[in-house]
């Protein structure tokens, strides 16, 4: 990058639109898993303050150990330690100058697998390897635009 340039500059209309369009889906994602657990808390009872339980019961007790919320939460918590990096990650890249194609399908495939990840986490748990492979099909091209971040401004 030429000195007193703009990074600005040289992102690529279509790969910024993927990231915006992308990150919206992942935001979207985890504004859903705000009712996902509100549904499970609701189903098996399991509320965690003593106000939310008085509203059903005056003799239920709150409940931190249900194997189901715990699960949601689990992959909520799992979602915004992922999603999160991403979404730096996600636009310090463009400022690589990618191939537009590529960075667009990076893009793709981290939402795509961080949504596949909460399904085979927390609405219908599969046996591993599946969450595994969701979490890496995110992970890796996380890492990958990381690194050429930092090789690119090194």
């Amino acid at each position: 990058m030429p000195t007193g340039s703009n990074p600005f500059d040289g992102i690529n209309p279509d790969a910024y639109r993927a990231y915006v369009f992308w990150s919206s889906v992942l935001l979207m994602k985890l504004f859903l898993m705000l009712p996902l657990t509100a549904i499970n808390r609701f189903r098996k009872q399991a509320f965690a303050n003593p106000e939310d339980t008085a509203a059903f019961s005056r003799k239920a007790k709150p409940k931190f150990d249900d194997p189901d919320v715990e699960r949601v939460r689990r992959a909520h918590r799992n979602d915004l330690e992922n999603i999160l990096p991403f979404f730096v990650v996600g636009f310090l890249y463009l400022l690589t100058n990618p191939a537009p194609a590529f960075a667009i399908n990076m893009y793709r495939l981290v939402a795509v697998s961080r949504i596949l990840h909460t399904v085979v986490y927390a609405v219908v748990p599969l046996p591993q390897p599946a969450r595994f492979l969701a979490f890496v099909g995110a992970l890796a091209p996380t890492v990958y635009m990381t690194l050429q971040t930092l090789l690119y401004f090194l």
